[in-house]
């Protein structure tokens, strides 16, 4: 059959493959190439607020509607947002950028949603777009988005978004602070 010294190099390699896949594979930490932090504003449109909302209901379930959320959870409803970006938490500060794209709610027992938007930045600190995507658990305190990708000053950026709200007003209005960790950072010259 086999020869002592084959089932011995056939242990060694066995032994060898054992301790490779055994090992813990880390990833060394970076620190952000880029950080910021800035707030933005979603008042929603309830039919009566026209002149002040910068987002409404385009989607919603057969049994909902487009000026109030739907039951329970908001499950189906699909937003689409205009919201100011400002640097601090109040709304009549200057704004810094729009945060616009969509959001929508995806799960019928717990407030949860799924974001896609960009941060269009166009003052005399930042030009140029960041472009956010993830799923948004509403009830955590704070939750992570990825970053994928950027323009302008934020060229090929990637990152980490963590959200958190930091004013709710019904279904009407909120504040989300976004705090940006940039890891991919690129210079154009």
């Amino acid at each position: 059959m086999y020869s002592s010294k084959s089932l011995l190099t056939i242990l060694c390699f066995l032994f060898l493959l054992l301790s490779i896949s055994a090992q813990k594979y880390t990833h060394r930490a970076r620190a952000p190439c880029k950080e910021m932090v800035f707030f933005f504003h979603d008042i929603v449109y309830n039919g009566e607020n026209y002149k002040n909302a910068t987002s409404t209901i385009v989607g919603a379930p057969e049994w909902g509607n487009r000026t109030i959320m739907a039951s329970p959870n908001n499950f189906g409803d699909l937003i689409v947002f205009d919201d100011p970006i400002t640097i601090d938490n109040n709304l009549h500060s200057p704004p810094i950028g729009r945060a616009q794209g969509m959001y929508f709610y995806d799960q019928m027992d717990t407030f949860s949603s799924w974001l896609g938007f960009s941060c269009v930045f166009n003052n005399t600190d930042y030009k140029g777009s960041l472009n956010f995507a993830g799923h948004d658990p509403l009830m955590n305190k704070t939750r992570d988005i990825s970053i994928i990708g950027g323009t302008g000053d934020f060229f090929m950026a990637r990152g980490i978004a963590t959200l958190s709200t930091d004013a709710f007003e019904g279904s009407v209005y909120f504040r989300l602070r976004v705090h940006v960790k940039l890891y991919e950072c690129w210079k154009l010259l």
